[in-house]
Order: C-alpha cells, then sequence, then structure tokens
C-alpha cells in the first residue's frame, strides 16, 4: 500500500534541482501537445518510460503508481477510436501516457515539502500582484500530492471490501462511496487547518 509519491533512491533524477524539474514538466508538457508525429512521440515515451523505471522501484510498484492513470488514457482513446482517425489515437495514447510517465516520475523524486517550498517560491510574485497568496496555493497542492496514495488505499480497501462479500467490483459502485469518503476527508483536513490557523499565518 502507497504510503507517499516520494520514492527513496539516488539516482541522478534525484539529484536534480526542484525548479529544473519543474520547469521540465513544463516544457515537456507544451512540445509533447505541440506535435502529432507518432516518429516524434514514440522516442518521447521511451524516454519518459526510461526515466521513470529507473528511479529504484519494482516493476509492479511501478506499475500500480500508473496503472489508473493509463486504464483511463485507454478508456478515452477507445471512446476516440470513433471519432478519429488511428494515427491521432495513437498519438493522443503516445502523448499522455509519456506526459504521466514524467509527471510520476518528477513526483516520485521530489518530497512534498520541497514541492511546497518551490511552488511558494513561483507564486510569489503572483502574490504581489494581489491574485492569491502563494502559501495557501502550495498547501493546496501539497495535500493534492499527500493524500492521492490514501485516495488510491481507499479505492482498493473498497474493492477488496466488494470481493469480500460477494459482490459485483463496478466502477460505479466503488466511486460513489470513495467520492463521499473523500469528501468527508476534505471537510475534516479543512476543519484541522482552519484550527490551526494556517490560512491566516
Amino acid at each position: 500500500m502507497l504510503t507517499s509519491l516520494y520514492v527513496e533512491g539516488k539516482s541522478w533524477f534525484h539529484r536534480v534541482p526542484v525548479r529544473a524539474k519543474l520547469i521540465a514538466l513544463v516544457i515537456v508538457s507544451l512540445l509533447l501537445f505541440a506535435t502529432k508525429s507518432l516518429t516524434l512521440l514514440l522516442p518521447a515515451f521511451l524516454l519518459c518510460g526510461s526515466l521513470y523505471l529507473s528511479l529504484g522501484m519494482t516493476l509492479r510498484e511501478a506499475i500500480s503508481r500508473v496503472g489508473f492513470i493509463f486504464f483511463t488514457i485507454l478508456v478515452l482513446a477507445l471512446v476516440n477510436l470513433f471519432l478519429l482517425p488511428v494515427p491521432d489515437v495513437a498519438a493522443l495514447i503516445l502523448r499522455l501516457t509519456s506526459l504521466v510517465l514524467f509527471a510520476a516520475a518528477v513526483t516520485a523524486t521530489t518530497t512534498i515539502g520541497a514541492f511546497m517550498d518551490e511552488i511558494t517560491i513561483l507564486m510569489k510574485p503572483f502574490e504581489r500582484l494581489g491574485l492569491l497568496r502563494a502559501a495557501d496555493v502550495s498547501l493546496a497542492l501539497g495535500l493534492v500530492l499527500r493524500f492521492v496514495p490514501d485516495i488510491f488505499a481507499r479505492y482498493q480497501a473498497i474493492r477488496e471490501a466488494h470481493r469480500a462479500r460477494g459482490l459485483p467490483v463496478r466502477p460505479l459502485t466503488i466511486v460513489g462511496p470513495l467520492i463521499i469518503l473523500t469528501l468527508k476527508d476534505a471537510d475534516t483536513i479543512a476543519a484541522a487547518i482552519d484550527a490551526r490557523g494556517f490560512r491566516r499565518q
């Protein structure tokens, strides 16, 4: 069961500064969505996959972290087969999976604390303009990263509970309880944040 998205390791990507990884993520995203060429997207997919698998995880752990997202991408691709030509659907799959793999590599090599500190620094110019509060943005994004593993673990627990009761495991019967439990947790966390005055510091 995942307790954190961060993976302890000494790979070269672990040593890359957080800011450089975030900037690289933005650049990779823009480049991936700027082309439909399979001759460019396929090498990008292989490079992102190689990077992700080089972080010191077992193959099973690596797949489990992105398996649900890949399943979602597959469903999206099947739907688009009725709307788009096959080369465009292939480009869509390669583009999204490459982006997911690179983003997963970034989150796997960056602690939540380092991520929040860097986001706070990057958001400071917008705070000076009065558009937002940098600390609030970094806290929100940090909470998302922190509780993604918990949501995934809760999904697995609900699925196993269905199986134990002999109920059919269907996405619609799992998503409802998952959303309800997640919203309850969100209310609890929000109350705890307000009680400690984090958003007033």
